[in-house]
């Protein structure tokens, strides 16, 4: 059949249903270069406008997989088990999620992504420990997994180019947040990976890209019926992003938290959804008798660390960068904290660094905030509640009006009614 570009994009803008030739016939000629970025770009705005079906995005997605290679496990000696997590603020849980799980049994391969805007990304958290390299080949990511049982790396070239390709159109033609392609992207690279079990983390709040329940459990329905369809084992969890996830948003900061948890501290919300996400995971990959909180209160955790990082070149002993300006944001009144809000404090460590506006940006790895106290708190006049961390303190006047309408002090007879909002708040299986 005759394909052209200009049919494909008549016939969603028209709410049509695009058929499987046509799916396959766009992604294929995108990949190429026969269709062009303005065409794509208006193809992806349709979608974004009217949707498409389970039939359309399953299909979707497999001509995204097909577009590329597909790794394979089924050689390791344990059973693979993988976690995504749709994005947020202070969201560190894959840095000592990964290594948990791996010392409980499963070989956890772990393809991760760099942060842009004001969600933080797991690549440049990492390239904070001197030495420590994303880029790994095949074999080197094999090699890891044999010896260490989890690695945390870039995905390769060849995974899903085409993915690669529309994630970065869709990021500069406000189309990130339709539904059939948030699903295709990250289900499609996780399924080319080859993992046998996959746990979704998706996030909902302000400082997520869902912000209400029902388009997160619109996303995650969808992503679990195509994991599912593809013979990959896989659950959702919806968790709470209207708070930052832990005390730290940034780079460096946010990776001495996780070795604070993994040597059995850390904040108390941080160990909570590790704990859950790794139970999910065990239980998808079929280690139904493994306790992940013994492993962390034992320390085997901390030792598959300190592994995984020195087998990608980094050093677990040496110094974490410290940014050279600090600048210190104080309680404007006595009162309740009730309101800190997740997007804010993202948005102010990205202004401050730790982020990036484009992908060829680079992040200076010690900047971001630090905070001091939580929602609930009863807090004092002067009292510091946030540190922001950075290397140009010219950023700090950009970072701090991000902030001015996030930070909310009720009086103190509020206290009693304020209503803390549990981590998991549904289950999709």
């Amino acid at each position: 059949m005759d394909m052209d570009a200009l049919s494909v994009i008549r016939t969603k803008r028209d709410q049509g249903r695009l058929s499987d030739e046509q799916i396959d016939w766009v992604i294929d000629a995108y990949t190429r270069g026969v269709v062009a970025d303005e065409q794509m770009s208006a193809l992806a705005m349709a979608i974004l406008l009217n949707g498409m079906d389970r039939a359309e995005i399953a299909r979707w997605t497999a001509a995204m997989i097909a577009s590329g290679e597909r790794m394979d496990f089924s050689l390791l000696p344990r059973p693979t088990a993988d976690k995504h997590s749709t994005g947020g603020v202070g969201d560190k849980i894959t840095l000592p999620l990964a290594p948990l799980v791996a010392a409980c049994g499963a070989a956890v391969p772990q393809l991760s992504g760099r942060g842009l805007g004001h969600t933080g990304g797991t690549l440049d958290k990492l390239e904070s420990i001197p030495g420590w390299r994303a880029q790994l080949s095949n074999d080197e990511m094999m090699r890891v997994l044999r010896g260490v049982g989890a690695v945390v790396c870039a995905a390769g070239e060849g995974l899903a180019p085409a993915d690669k390709k529309l994630y970065a159109l869709r990021d500069v033609t406000g189309t990130v947040e339709a539904i059939p392609l948030i699903a295709s992207s990250i289900m499609s690279k996780k399924i080319a990976e080859g993992t046998g079990a996959l746990v979704l983390d998706v996030k909902v709040g302000s400082g997520a890209f869902m912000k209400n329940l029902d388009d997160a459990r619109e996303l995650a329905r969808t992503m679990v019926g195509l994991g599912t369809d593809h013979g990959v084992k896989t659950v959702a969890l919806l968790t709470g992003m209207s708070t930052p996830l832990g005390l730290t948003a940034g780079n460096a900061l946010e990776v001495r938290e996780a070795v604070e948890v993994l040597a059995g501290g850390g904040p108390a919300d941080v160990v909570e959804l590790m704990l859950a996400l790794a139970r999910e995971m065990l239980d998808a990959a079929g280690l139904t008798d493994t306790d992940p909180a013994k492993a962390l209160a034992g320390g085997s955790a901390m030792d598959v660390w300190r592994r995984m990082i020195a087998a990608q070149g980094g050093d677990p002993d040496a110094p974490l960068p410290v940014a050279r300006e600090q600048h210190t944001v104080t309680a404007s009144a006595s009162g309740v904290l009730r309101e800190l809000d997740a997007y804010a404090v993202g948005v102010a460590a990205w202004r401050l660094g730790a982020g990036r506006a484009r992908k060829e940006d680079s992040v200076q790895p010690g900047a971001g905030v630090e905070l001091h106290t939580r929602p609930g708190e009863m807090v004092a006049k002067g009292q510091p509640l946030l540190t922001l961390h950075t290397d140009t303190p010219e950023r700090f006047a950009y970072a701090l009006q991000a902030l001015e309408s996030g930070i909310t002090i009720a009086p103190r007879d509020m206290v009693s009614v304020y209503e803390a909002h549990p981590i998991v708040l549904d289950r999709i299986a």
